[in-house]
């Protein structure tokens, strides 16, 4: 009740009030970010470095925009979601994590995804996070690249889930990176923490952020919810499940979370379905017997096209 009345307080007076938060309604990215002040980014790395390195060895338990929590607050939405696409892939999980700076949401849900027989989770990030990953992150499972295309081509495990986490409203052009990832037809897309406006339409704002946990303003989309769940589904992504995320904000607005799953990717495995069952429809041979041997075979060939389906 208390955050629903925050929120219609005047963005501006918040932000005077409170000294964080988001205000303003910009014409273009660029103009929000004439406004913006920036922000250090070596500090931020070093702050989530030191933060995350002590989650890593036991000295903490959960780490979340470099600020340490003697609790993780888990977005059980999220990891449900992952250990449900685990376990349509017989225990495999193999996660582009785009935008997931030294690990936050792999160490978050470790102890979970340490039950499973086969993860790799990759995160992609700005090459000095990338730098920083390898020297002091990196082990078997937790893998750093610089692109999706480079994680793409160079994991060893085919990537069945990339997940969105409180990052693309921070990326001026979100829907071209989205539509650069669509075009490797992944199975599964998660979007979690990310703002929605109330009346549908895109609204970039300028975001202060508290200055306990560092110096910076930014811009920050809203997203039209309609205009978003109409652009995966004009990919031919299927909604399967929506969430309220963790987030809370200043403004009218909602923080949620959407599980997207390919459509085609779910033809192409009932095509598959379709050519086993004939495959063992194929192999399975009956015979009219006289004396000693079979006088009469039959056996269902597979058209050969269908082979590209394996």
């Amino acid at each position: 009740m208390k955050h629903k009345i925050l929120q219609f307080l005047p963005d501006k007076l918040f932000v005077f009030l409170k000294n964080w938060g988001w205000q303003g309604d910009f014409s273009s990215w660029k103009e929000a970010e004439n406004k913006s002040t920036g922000y250090s980014d070596d500090l931020i790395l070093e702050k989530v470095k030191t933060s995350l390195l002590k989650v890593k060895c036991g000295e903490a338990v959960y780490e979340r925009d470099s600020v340490l929590f003697d609790k993780i607050e888990y977005s059980w939405e999220l990891l449900s979601a992952l250990m449900w696409i685990a376990a349509q892939n017989k225990g495999s999980l193999h996660v582009i994590d785009f935008g997931g700076s030294l690990g936050s949401t792999y160490y978050q849900n470790k102890i979970f995804l340490d039950s499973l027989t086969d993860v790799s989770w990759n995160i992609v990030e700005q090459p000095n996070y990338v730098k920083v990953g390898l020297e002091s992150f990196q082990d078997d499972r937790l893998h750093f690249y610089t692109s999706i295309d480079d994680c793409y081509q160079k994991s060893k495990e085919k990537i069945n889930t990339i997940l969105f986490s409180s990052v693309l409203q921070y990326m001026e052009r979100p829907y071209e990176i989205l539509e650069s990832c669509l075009s490797l037809n992944i199975e599964f897309i998660i979007i979690d923490r990310t703002g929605f406006t109330l009346n549908n339409k895109d609204r970039i704002t300028l975001q202060k952020v508290p200055s306990k946990i560092y110096e910076a303003t930014y811009p920050c989309w809203f997203f039209g919810e309609e205009k978003w769940r109409s652009f995966f589904r004009d990919n031919r992504y299927e909604l399967i499940a929506s969430f309220d995320a963790l987030d809370k904000v200043n403004i009218l607005s909602k923080y949620k979370g959407f599980i997207f799953r390919n459509s085609k990717s779910q033809i192409r495995n009932s095509q598959f379905q379709i050519w086993n069952s004939r495959f063992q429809i194929r192999n399975s041979r009956f015979y009219l017997r006289k004396p000693g041997k079979p006088i009469l075979t039959y056996s269902m060939m597979v058209p050969r096209r269908n082979a590209a389906l394996l």
